[in-house]
């Protein structure tokens, strides 16, 4: 496929399409991959072990900070490069995506080996899940760098055009995973460290096939240790243009450990239905992600060449995509939701628990995806800021207090509904921050 065709001229709905489908089945890849270690460790039948899962996710959430920083700041600036014909620059940003991935995965595995101990003790495990969380944490940290780089590799692909290589890449990493999964977790009877085992391999097969395609197939970018540098804005221009994007996925991740902390206090019931509900619900919410970050390549590089007609088109028919995707997967939810906690566990505490968490959880759902678009507009034009507040007032200046609030007000029922509170206030700041960025363009 001819790159400038498809950027440039061809139709905005199949181009849209081109780029938004695969990026929108290695999202939902993703969601398969992130609920199947819930979904097998839920069939032991035992709550503890779900638990324990639910108290090391945001460890996960964490490597996906940084991968996503890499990955959608790599993809902004790469998508500007291309529109510039600037072909150095683009071997430049894939190389050091690479590099920074790395070093920041083997910083992790460090920190969490080392203190392991007060870290749990933090994300709100007792004695009846600590050793099971133990073991999720051992496993999944020698990983850190496979998670963190195939992560970040899949936007870089995308930015290329290549979208139908980064679905496989996700693809593989997932069909590992899900193989692997139910031999380790119950064949095995690994529980929840057979889950991170299996993670880690499936990471590791993803990272070598990106590895194989940027030395083998790649026209654009390079992995070679030649190119890594951080000079000439590399390092200030990925990382401002993909924070926003990580500052919400730490923010996530210190929200849930907030979250986990208080649903603690009721029992590790509620902390093991809430592990299922965040898992159900990011089919909506990654669904719309996936539209949203399949189009980055469009914007940037429409932006890069000056065509702001083009972006704009992109913009608003994405945005319709978006809300009609949102109302349907909702409203399907909603149907069906004592049967999706029911695939996971069928303790009938934790689904009665699970129905209610979920319910109030997919409230946001059919307009999360506006916020997704209006911030990876923002990043696009490099307005980077905007987007940071947008994410940090989601996932920490507004969610967190209100979590605390909505327990004083009305305890365990009043907490489910903070999330979905905190989405609506920021879909309509990022439309008023959006608006008013679009008239300078």
């Amino acid at each position: 496929m001819n790159e400038t065709n498809l950027m440039s001229k061809m139709k905005i709905s199949k181009a849209v399409a081109t780029m938004a489908i695969p990026s929108v089945i290695s999202s939902l890849v993703t969601v398969v991959y992130n609920m199947a270690d819930t979904f097998f460790v839920g069939q032991t039948g035992d709550p503890l072990q779900v638990a324990a899962v639910s108290l090391t996710n945001p460890i996960f959430i964490l490597f996906m900070a940084f991968a996503n920083m890499f990955g959608m700041g790599g993809s902004a600036t790469a998508s500007i490069a291309m529109g510039e014909k600037n072909e150095k620059r683009m071997k430049n940003v894939s190389a050091f995506i690479t590099y920074a991935s790395w070093i920041t995965g083997i910083f992790f595995a460090v920190i969490l080996l080392l203190g392991a101990k007060p870290i749990l003790q933090i994300f709100g495990a007792d004695k009846q899940t600590y050793d099971l969380a133990y073991g999720y944490l051992f496993h999944i940290s020698y990983g850190a760098p496979f998670v963190i780089w195939s992560a970040a590799a899949s936007f870089v692909v995308r930015a290329e055009g290549a979208s139908k290589e980064a679905m496989i890449g996700s693809m593989i990493g997932t069909i590992v995973n899900i193989i692997l999964d139910p031999i380790m977790i119950n064949g095995l009877h690994m529980g929840a460290a057979g889950a991170a085992i299996a993670t880690t391999i499936g990471n590791i097969l993803a990272s070598l096939y990106y590895a194989w395609y940027f030395i083998k197939k790649s026209k654009c970018f390079s992995i070679h240790l030649g190119y890594f540098k951080y000079k000439d804005k590399i390092l200030t221009t990925v990382c401002c243009s993909g924070f926003p994007t990580a500052i919400f996925s730490v923010l996530m991740s210190v929200s849930t450990i907030v979250l986990n902390q208080i649903l603690v206090v009721y029992g590790n019931t509620p902390v093991a239905a809430i592990g299922i509900v965040f898992k159900a619900n990011m089919f909506i919410t990654f669904l719309q992600m996936g539209l949203a970050n399949g189009v980055q390549p469009l914007l940037g590089y429409n932006y890069g060449a000056g065509n702001i007609k083009r972006f704009r088109a992109v913009e608003s028919y994405t945005k319709k995509c978006c809300l009609i995707v949102g109302i349907l997967s909702t409203v399907l939810y909603f149907v069906f939701r004592t049967q999706i906690i029911k695939l996971f566990i069928s303790d009938p505490e934790v689904v009665n628990y699970g129905v209610t968490m979920l319910i109030a959880y997919m409230i946001s759902g059919p307009v999360i995806g506006v916020l997704f678009v209006n911030m990876n507009c923002m990043q696009s034009v490099n307005y980077a800021l905007p987007a940071t507040i947008l994410s940090v007032m989601r996932q920490g200046v507004l969610l967190i207090p209100l979590l605390y609030i909505l327990q004083l007000i009305a305890g365990l029922e009043g907490v489910i509904y903070g999330q979905a509170i905190t989405d609506y206030i920021a879909v309509v700041l990022s439309t008023v921050f959006w608006r008013n960025i679009r008239k300078k363009l």
